[in-house]
């Protein structure tokens, strides 16, 4: 009997987990326009910038946009972006390439990384 009660606060457990990691993407384009493009560009046409461009990003493996010089540091972890990856890099960019070029240092909060990713996904 007491594992039969389990199972719902189980369920709902993993059911608000999942809706905690479920992310904002108008409030996320906002965020990206207040803190990303400066450097970088979600246009269709892969505008780089400063960075390069987040056009279809997610699924796409590091270094890989045309024009663009990436560090080596960067494009030598042989990472492909997916939310995960995103969200630990945007967290602290220099954890994953300790001698990137990006300056930026990294947003705190998860819920706005979350908003940020799920504004990138739309970007098909």
């Amino acid at each position: 009997m007491r594992h039969l009660m389990s199972l719902p606060c189980l369920a709902l457990a993993l059911g608000l987990a999942g809706v905690a990691h479920a992310g904002d993407a108008g409030r996320g384009a906002d965020l990206f326009d207040e803190s990303c493009s400066e450097c970088h560009s979600v246009a269709s046409n892969l505008h780089n910038k400063k960075g390069p461009s987040l056009f279809r990003v997610i699924g796409r493996k590091v270094g890989t946009v045309p024009g663009f010089e990436y560090s080596p540091s960067l494009a030598g972890t042989g990472v492909v972006w997916s939310p995960a990856s995103l969200d630990g890099y945007i967290a602290n960019p220099k954890k994953l390439a300790p001698q990137g070029k990006m300056k930026f240092e990294g947003m705190s909060k998860p819920g706005d990384r979350a908003d940020v990713i799920a504004f990138l996904a739309e970007n098909k």
